[in-house]
């Protein structure tokens, strides 16, 4: 059956080509699909580079890192080592000092018992005969006792005995009054008012005092008397703050 074709009227004539169509969407998703893995492996290899990268620097990092810790430990340890060697230097200067001022103490001690067998041995013309050498007195724990030493000599003539008694007092003020207490009274080591002596060279007189409540020392009085062909007095008075400032 013809169709009558109307004045002015074109015909197009395509041509039929089945299958086309579904090759051409295949092929762009095929070249869609390749691309993206293109794409991916470059970013995969892109990204892989950056993290070795990262390993890297971490890396040396992590070393700094350790590097410094161990500097920081051997600071840390050269620090002790100096505070510890510090100390050892300290503590061996106040041991050189304490052992110094011992040798000092001991040497002054030496020194005064050498002038004291000197003056007994070779005594000045002035300085011969019964002499009060010393008295020495220390304050024990408890503030109203001391611990008294009292030193007796004979210089000169040495070949005999020298015997007396002598007497200790301890003058004081006690209400607003003068007072002076024996030895005897203060002391229990001490029995009578005079103490009995005898030697050649010296003689040493020890013991414990107690001072009274409200009493005040102010000195310490020492007569000495020899009896028999070596008759003699000797007196010293001594300062009790003097006795005492130790």
């Amino acid at each position: 059956m013809s169709e009558s074709r109307k004045p002015g009227e074109e015909y197009v004539v395509i041509r039929h080509r089945p299958g086309y169509r579904l090759r051409r969407t295949l092929i762009l998703l095929a070249f869609s699909i390749t691309a993206a893995v293109v794409g991916y492996a470059a970013g995969m290899a892109q990204g892989g580079f950056r993290f070795s990268v990262a390993e890297e620097s971490r890396d040396r990092l992590e070393e700094q890192v350790e590097q410094l810790r161990e500097q920081n430990r051997e600071a840390s340890q050269q620090l002790v080592n100096l505070d510890r060697g510090r100390t050892i230097d300290a503590e061996a200067l106040n041991q050189a000092r304490r052992t110094i001022v011992e040798l000092e103490t001991q040497i002054a001690s030496l020194k005064a018992d050498l002038t004291f067998y000197k003056n007994i041995m070779a005594p000045s013309e002035t300085s011969k005969g019964l002499q009060v050498d010393r008295l020495n007195m220390q304050q024990e724990r408890q503030d109203d006792t001391y611990g008294f030493k009292l030193v007796l000599t004979q210089i000169g003539d040495n070949k005999s005995y020298i015997s007396g008694v002598v007497a200790v007092n301890v003058i004081g003020m006690r209400n607003e009054e003068k007072e002076v207490i024996a030895l005897r009274d203060l002391s229990d080591d001490i029995d009578d008012l005079g103490v009995r002596f005898r030697y050649r060279y010296f003689q040493d007189i020890e013991g414990l005092l107690r001072l009274p409540d409200g009493f005040e020392p102010l000195e310490v009085q020492v007569v000495a008397r020899a009896e028999g062909n070596k008759s003699s007095r000797a007196e010293r008075t001594f300062d009790w703050d003097e006795l005492t400032e130790n």
